[in-house]
């Protein structure tokens, strides 16, 4: 009996261990709401506004305008690593407005806070990965 659970153990930790390892395992903790809004409104808001709409005297002041994060047929067709990349890079990097300025100082979970928060905003809400 117990060589059938060292055994079983065994495959089960294996097949763990080849999921994480194949990348068909999301290992990375998704990212925290209230974090990510407070990273926003002290990151974002003054041209995105709080709510995302983009509505804000700052934002009317800037040629290009700043992106409506609420537009949902917009913003749930971007992947999460392209919206990595424009907060990480600024728009210069994905062929954006150079008004869109790095946030290079984030580490990788403030990224993922931020996008979860961005991605709250969307109407119709975003369901995809």
């Amino acid at each position: 009996m117990t060589h059938q659970l060292w055994h079983y153990g065994a495959v089960v930790l294996c097949t763990v261990s080849l999921t994480i390892l194949s990348g068909r395992l999301n290992v990375h903790a998704a990212g925290n709401l209230e974090a990510g809004k407070k990273l926003y409104e002290t990151r974002c808001a003054v041209c995105h506004g709080p709510d995302g709409k983009a509505a804000t005297p700052a934002a009317q002041a800037l040629n290009p305008k700043p992106r409506d994060h609420t537009d949902g047929a917009y913003m749930n067709a971007l992947s999460n690593e392209h919206l990595a990349k424009i907060i990480k890079e600024g728009g210069v990097a994905v062929g954006k407005s150079p008004l869109m300025p790095p946030q290079a100082d984030l580490n990788a979970q403030q990224l993922e806070d931020v996008i979860a928060f961005v991605r709250s905003l969307a109407v119709p809400p975003y369901s995809g990965k």
